[in-house]
């Protein structure tokens, strides 16, 4: 997934797919315990990688977990 996916994210996009992230989800706090997760090891994987200091991980996680909810294909290749 490309870094500047995302580049250009205001706050309406964020809080949409945030919300159809939660509207798919059967449980709440799983679904964030999830993206807490995989924030955390992002983070620490990408340790050497110079990340855009505008999209904070928690959000690129959620991102990420929307569009592979939303777009099967994207886990297919």
């Amino acid at each position: 997934m490309s870094i500047h996916k995302y580049e250009f994210l205001n706050s309406d996009l964020i809080l949409n797919k945030t919300e159809k992230l939660l509207s798919v989800a059967t449980n709440r706090y799983k679904i964030t315990v999830q993206v807490a997760h995989r924030a955390k090891r992002r983070r620490y994987e990408d340790v050497d990688i110079i990340d855009d200091p505008q999209i904070k991980p928690v959000i690129r996680a959620t991102l990420e977990m929307v569009d592979e909810i939303t777009q099967p294909e994207i886990i297919g290749n």
